[in-house]
């Protein structure tokens, strides 16, 4: 039992900072679309886990890092709402056309492509639904939301899945069937459908 718990040494530590760091900065590039800011997060999220986490055993290191590295990128997506919010400067917006006429809502493109605007009803309606998936996520039991949110949150495959949450792939399998049927229905439930 002891042997199960032995804690990460330093090599281990760093081994499986290599092992991630190519692959989490990729995903990270994905998220969020920017080089300088997903080398940014890759990076604090490894300052962070070896920092606050090196006592912890090697085999626990794969979840707290996906959990700091959906933190971090939380994190820079909320400071970056604020700060564009805060810093935005509508000439940053005008146009080229020669009379100084620039209409900000020409300009947006709505979902199915054609130009206008989204309605308040329409942004509101869609940050309810979202609030109210989030909602059904944390509802479903430890194992399925982790395995749920894993595979297809961080997109980890199967066997990826399986490592990080120490169990088999087919348990990793049911449980994300089961969480998916249990969001189906209670999504249905609630008005949602796909």
């Amino acid at each position: 039992m002891w042997a199960a718990c032995t804690l990460a040494t330093d090599k281990e530590l760093s081994d499986f900072l290599k092992s991630v760091e190519k692959r989490a900065f990729k995903r990270t590039v994905y998220t969020v679309r920017d080089e300088d800011a997903a080398l940014d997060i890759v990076q604090d999220s490894m300052i962070r886990l070896a920092e606050k986490y090196a006592d912890r055993p090697a085999a626990e290191l794969p979840l707290l890092f996906q959990r700091i590295m959906s933190n971090a990128t939380m994190d820079w997506f909320r400071r970056r709402k604020v700060r564009n919010a805060v810093m935005q400067n509508m000439s940053d917006f005008e146009g080229s056309d020669e009379d100084g006429d620039f209409d900000l809502l020409e300009s947006l493109e709505t979902r199915d492509g054609a130009l206008g605007a989204e309605s308040a009803a329409d942004t509101y309606g869609r940050e309810q639904m979202l609030l109210l998936i989030e909602g059904q996520v944390a509802q479903l039991p430890g194992r399925q939301r982790e395995a749920f949110l894993l595979r297809y949150w961080e997109e980890l495959d199967v066997a990826e899945t399986a490592a990080v949450m120490g169990c088999s792939e087919g348990s990793v399998k049911t449980h994300c069937s089961r969480a998916v049927h249990a969001l189906a229905k209670s999504l249905k439930a609630k008005g949602i459908a796909p």
